[in-house]
């Protein structure tokens, strides 16, 4: 099953219809998001980003087993981005053990799943701070479960990730495929509705104007 398919089973199935260009005030959860990177970056609205009373557990959550198979979140990342069959743990097919995994950050191949953590390309920490506050606690839960969007959640080698951490792009970016990431960090602020303080802002319209102008397609939540 598609990581889009195991989407539709934790969230409520939507209309999806076309936005007009340009994001101005918020669209409609379900409707398709298209511009070049360079308008994309420049429709994110900016607001202060507030952090205060952040608790991750509580107000995000875990990894979840929407579609009840004994695979959780982290586990249906590791199936769909591995490029072999993947073995797992046990007879159930539950943990995945081994693999093949190469990480878009550094272009380093994995073969075990112990090497590589889930990466969230928003963090949650950025996220609580840029509009995930007001939301819904399930709306939290979903965002750290996004199995919807393939630029949500990646596998990526464990030390960049924990050197990532919470930064944002202004703050900290991979050695490797800079302009991807740039793209899809600001392709999933989009489905999910989020901001970008000015700082962040900023630096992602000038990176964008140094990076090819791709066509971004999003589906909001």
């Amino acid at each position: 099953m598609s990581r889009r398919s195991l989407a539709s089973l934790a969230t409520a199935a939507v209309f999806v219809a076309t936005a007009v260009l340009g994001g101005a005030g918020p669209a409609a959860a379900g409707t398709t998001y298209s511009a070049p990177l360079r308008t994309a970056v420049a429709s994110l609205p900016v607001a202060a980003e507030n952090n205060a009373g952040y608790d991750r557990a509580a107000q995000f959550g875990d990894w979840k087993d929407a579609n009840r198979d004994c695979q959780n979140t982290r586990a249906e990342v590791l199936i769909a981005e591995s490029k072999t069959t993947p073995k797992f743990t046990t007879a159930r097919k539950c943990t995945v053990a081994t693999g093949k995994w190469v990480s878009s950050w550094d272009l380093r191949t994995h073969t075990s799943a112990s090497t590589v953590q889930i990466d969230h390309m928003v963090p949650v920490h950025e996220a609580w701070g840029s509009g995930a506050r007001y939301w819904t606690k399930a709306k939290r839960v979903a965002f750290y479960n996004d199995l919807g969007d393939a630029r949500s959640l990646n596998a990526q080698t464990s030390a960049l990730n924990s050197a990532k951490q919470a930064r944002g792009p202004e703050q900290w970016l991979p050695p490797k495929n800079q302009c991807q990431y740039i793209a899809d960090w600001t392709a999933v602020k989009i489905r999910w509705g989020l901001k970008a303080d000015a700082t962040e802002k900023a630096f992602l319209v000038k990176k964008a104007a140094s990076c090819a102008n791709t066509t971004l397609k999003v589906t909001r939540y």
